[in-house]
């Protein structure tokens, strides 16, 4: 288990009233206790919030959200060593464990240290740009590159530390961490990958003629993706943030250097929420 928390940021939707109102009972409840207690509406499009800046000198960040707003804080805080903690108001909830209706029972336990720190790997990327620019970001889910609007399939070339995978042709190729593996990556027919493999999936979108299967690699290595020939094409960093692409340009994706770093509650283990989410079914225990 961990040691007690005595400090705490809780970070809610913005734009969501009952997460916000939420978040402002826990805080009014939590601020006799603590030694810190700070509140924060988190938009990715905008400045860093109250808080948000200083997110090393918290022991907790609870995030009041669904799993899209707990992998948009993580991004923001990437490289900070405060564990995130989610509080599930979305809809599926996968990474966000705490729910609603329990938060007081469950937030006594957490203070108290009751949680275990688990640790994910996330990706970095770099775009080389045909005027030697560089393009730099971060993914907690997913890196996708893909076709535009237009139904029309593009051409690209991966490579896997310096040596030729295939080329193919799509709409698209997802790259997936574990943590990833049930978003994007699953809906394209990749694999679940258990979170705590240190590998990389690497799933193509409609491949012409199904010319390439979904690859499990080690995240130890880079993935090159040669945009050979576009259109209208875009690198997609889990789903919230695009930046355009040009024919002959390259994406490189690597691990990146710091952990999605989590506080598991250890109520419910992977395969279990993986049955109650949906994605595996079946009898049994």
């Amino acid at each position: 288990m961990s040691e007690p928390v005595t400090s705490l940021l809780i970070v809610t939707k913005a734009g969501d009233a009952a997460a916000l109102a939420l978040g402002v009972e826990m805080a009014d409840t939590l601020r006799d206790r603590l030694e810190r207690v700070g509140l924060c509406e988190h938009s990715p499009n905008a400045p860093i919030c109250s808080g948000m800046a200083e997110f090393g000198d918290y022991g907790l960040v609870l995030v009041l959200g669904g799993d899209g707003t707990l992998i948009s804080v993580a991004r923001r805080m990437h490289g900070h060593p405060a564990p995130l903690l989610g509080l599930n108001l979305g809809r599926v909830g996968f990474l966000a464990e705490m729910s609603r209706e329990r938060w007081p029972e469950v937030l006594e336990r957490v203070l108290a240290g009751g949680f275990r720190i688990r640790r994910r790997l996330c990706l970095e990327y770099l775009i080389r740009r045909q005027d030697s620019g560089e393009v730099r970001g971060l993914a907690v889910n997913d890196i996708v590159v893909s076709r535009g609007v237009l139904a029309r399939l593009i051409r690209l070339n991966l490579s896997f530390d310096g040596r030729f995978v295939a080329g193919l042709r799509a709409d698209g190729v997802v790259v997936s961490t574990p943590t990833g593996a049930t978003a994007y990556g699953f809906s394209a027919g990749g694999p679940l990958i258990h979170p705590d493999l240190a590998v990389l999936s690497v799933t193509p979108v409609c491949p012409f003629l199904n010319s390439i299967k979904p690859l499990i690699l080690p995240a130890s290595g880079e993935l090159a993706i040669l945009v050979e020939e576009a259109g209208d094409v875009h690198l997609s960093e889990d789903g919230q943030k695009a930046v355009p692409l040009a024919a002959g340009e390259q994406v490189i994706v690597r691990r990146s250097a710091h952990d999605l770093i989590l506080a598991d509650l250890g109520e419910t283990d992977y395969f279990s929420r993986l049955r109650s989410k949906g994605f595996v079914s079946g009898g049994g225990k």
